[in-house]
């Protein structure tokens, strides 16, 4: 019987929340939390320095978030990645197990549950979430166009449209046309809200 306990990092920038669950993991006496940190770049460190079997990462970290963290945790550390979320948009969740996220639990999720996930992930296997994985298979589909999406997305990369229309080969105004209909479409106020919404669906 192997009796090494699972070696956990966990990442949360909400302190209340990385302290009441960093108590809870304290509980197992089959888990040893052997670093918590607030944010992505730390937890790539306290993975580097501990190696450990799981991490336990929060989502909606910035500055960099947590399926970007993950990445780079991945990379260069042969570990599990547990996400927890307050919510997952069918794009995110696409985007976590790609990057090859094994765990995705809504932050709301009782302590022995999550617990049981994280013996889940450790022992190689995947958990998400019924309601997380149902949400991303009934997700809308993408009511923009392939010029707009193109043009979105590369406005993302630019300060100003003028900038982004330059590096497009097109004229301020035809991109600004295609930047107005994605916004539109999409509800949004502004083209970076617009392209964050694009890209917590996956679109671009």
């Amino acid at each position: 019987m192997n009796n090494t306990p699972i070696s956990i990092v966990l990442a949360d920038d909400e302190h209340l929340i990385r302290g009441a669950l960093a108590a809870l993991l304290d509980l197992e006496d089959d888990f040893q939390l052997v670093a918590e940190v607030d944010n992505g770049t730390d937890a790539l460190a306290a993975a580097r320095d501990h190696s450990p079997t799981v991490c336990v990462l929060d989502l909606e970290m910035s500055p960099t978030d947590g399926v970007d963290a993950a990445t780079s945790i991945l990379w260069e550390i042969d570990t599990r990645i547990v996400m927890v979320t307050r919510h997952a948009r069918p794009g995110v969740l696409r985007r976590a197990l790609a990057a090859g996220v094994k765990g995705f639990v809504p932050k709301s999720t009782p302590s022995e549950k999550l617990a049981e996930v994280i013996r889940t992930v450790a022992g190689g296997a995947r958990y998400v979430d019924p309601d997380i994985a149902a949400s991303a298979l009934t997700g809308m589909d993408c009511p923009l166009t392939e010029r707009e999406l193109h043009v979105l997305r590369a406005s993302t990369e630019h300060d100003t449209l003028a900038q982004t229309a330059g590096a497009l080969h097109l004229a301020p105004g035809t991109v600004r046309n295609y930047v107005s209909a994605a916004m539109a479409k999409l509800g949004a106020s502004s083209r970076q809200q617009a392209a964050h919404r694009a890209w917590e669906e996956g679109w671009i």
